[in-house]
């Protein structure tokens, strides 16, 4: 059997459903254009009969990715199948990727349909879509509560209707690794024409073991896992990508597996997910937390000096990170800033280099000494492609305890500087309504959120924003050591965005 593992990436899907972690369709792509540096194998772009804005952004992936496979989800129905087809036909390597549960559970009280019923429904389905889409993958959601006989029955049957990839899901976290394995063994085992397709897992976290149960189901025939950047999606999560990558590649000679995924692109792929939906990866996460490399207690630094095999059992920079630490300070020049970030994995053109020097001056002004986390902090900060419209020159605030929050936000626009003052509930509120009096553009802030990305009283401050104009939400993101400049920043960043936006419709209706 080929002991190649195809990794198919549903970040854009299933974890896209993971709460506040909504992206429109230029942070879409943006994030499939790194899945396919990642190098992974199939990219679930959406479920295009969700939303039109779904449909659009599955679209566009399918158009402007190439060495991927895109796939789609959709229902068994015949509106699912065709909006499904529609968005992916452009794509080079395209798949429709069915699903329908098959668990009593599920048929009792959500379907309301006899087994029978929902056999023939999937074997329509598939044989409907794969008169469309060459490729046609079929999922037996809740797989692992399924009833083992009938859950054959099923994938007998749609592979013999066309399917070629047959995907058994942990839908609700509920299985533990030895039955899940199990159940792949029963089915390769029972099921006659198994050789025809691909078995795939899909695993939730629950429980907390998406990663041990996928790896389960590897060891006992499977040949594609689903999963996620940093393990995101509905309830508790998904199956991590970077966990299940590095656990294949760091453990060879005990699972014999290989992928075709560029581990080195896996930090920078985990760090885009955190920019665009503002969902931080915790400190003591595996593989890409700030902690994964990091080492305080005495004994451990002593070893990891004299040999990091002692305590290291991948090398950070086999998923990207650079563990050496280089100081940098206000004295530092283009060319070490320079160097550093190619130590970091980033090739900054010369554009890019001033503006990341212009943000590091200014802070390396204010801080002693400017860590690792800082400069990936100003890497991200600003570097969006949307046009500046708004772009802050000053911010001034007034407050205390018993004054009214007042804040002068000073903005340039082209070759014209305008100046405007507003009073708010607190500071940011002050500078966000002093922003809309100076645009005349009124948002509606949803999510707010601050952390600190380095270590130190003078430690720069990461500012994410969600804020709603018109009716649709954009993100914003700045960092800064002044908080609430960050925070002007951030706004401004999403207001950007959002006048980016509204311009390119209007090219579009009048085209």
């Amino acid at each position: 059997m080929e002991n190649r593992i195809y990794i198919f990436d549903t970040t854009l899907r299933d974890g896209e459903q993971s709460p506040g972690c909504s992206m429109n369709i230029e942070e879409k792509l943006r994030l499939a254009r790194q899945l396919q540096l990642l190098c992974v194998d199939v990219i679930e772009a959406g479920f295009p009969i969700a939303s039109v804005g779904d449909f659009e952004a599955v679209k566009l992936i399918s158009e402007k990715i190439k060495k991927c496979t895109i796939a789609a989800l959709a229902r068994t129905v015949k509106l699912d199948i065709d909006r499904a087809w529609e968005a992916i036909q452009g794509a080079v390597k395209s798949r429709i990727h069915l699903f329908l549960a098959t668990s009593d559970l599920h048929l009792k009280y959500k379907l309301k349909k006899s087994r029978e019923q929902v056999l023939q429904d999937a074997v329509w389905a598939v044989k409907y879509a794969k008169s469309l889409c060459q490729e046609v993958e079929f999922s037996c959601e809740d797989a692992s509560r399924t009833d083992i006989d009938y859950l054959c029955t099923v994938v007998e049957a749609t592979i013999d209707a066309g399917a070629s990839i047959v995907n058994l899901p942990d839908t609700v976290g509920y299985a533990i690794p030895d039955e899940y394995g199990a159940m792949f063994r029963m089915v390769r085992e029972r099921v006659p024409n198994i050789n025809k397709a691909i078995l795939s897992s899909h695993c939730h976290n629950d429980l907390g073991l998406a990663v041990a149960n996928s790896i389960a189901a590897i060891q006992n025939g499977v040949r594609q896992v689903e999963c996620t950047l940093n393990g995101i999606g509905e309830r508790a999560g998904n199956a991590s990508l970077e966990e299940i990558a590095m656990a294949i590649k760091t453990r060879h000679e005990k699972l014999g597996f290989k992928t075709n995924i560029d581990t080195e692109e896996i930090y920078k792929s985990s760090k885009l997910l955190s920019s665009l939906t503002g969902m931080m990866v915790q400190r003591n996460k595996a593989i890409v937390g700030a902690n994964a490399f990091a080492h305080e207690a005495g004994i451990h630094q002593d070893g990891v000096l004299k040999s990091p095999i002692t305590y290291e059992i991948m090398t950070p920079q086999s998923v990207g990170i650079k563990h050496t630490m280089l100081v940098l300070g206000k004295h530092s020049g283009r060319h070490a800033l320079k160097q550093r970030y190619a130590e970091l994995g980033y090739k900054l053109s010369d554009d890019e280099l001033q503006h990341a020097y212009k943000l590091f001056c200014e802070i390396a002004d204010q801080k002693k000494e400017v860590f690792d986390e800082d400069l990936e902090a100003i890497l991200e900060t600003g570097t969006s492609e949307t046009e500046e419209v708004y772009h802050l020159l000053n911010i001034q605030i007034v407050s205390g305890t018993n004054l009214r929050p007042t804040a002068t936000i000073e903005l340039q626009q082209g070759d014209q500087t305008i100046v405007d003052s507003a009073t708010g509930d607190g500071p940011v509120d002050a500078s966000y309504k002093a922003i809309e009096r100076i645009t005349g553009v009124v948002g509606k802030l949803t999510e707010y959120s601050i952390k600190s990305v380095s270590l130190g009283h003078d430690a720069i401050g990461e500012v994410f924003v969600r804020v709603e104009f018109d009716g649709v939400q954009y993100n914003g993101r700045a960092a800064s050591t002044d908080i609430l400049a960050g925070s002007a920043r951030a706004y401004l960043e999403a207001l950007n965005r959002a006048l980016a936006s509204k311009k390119r419709k209007e090219g579009q209706q009048k085209k």
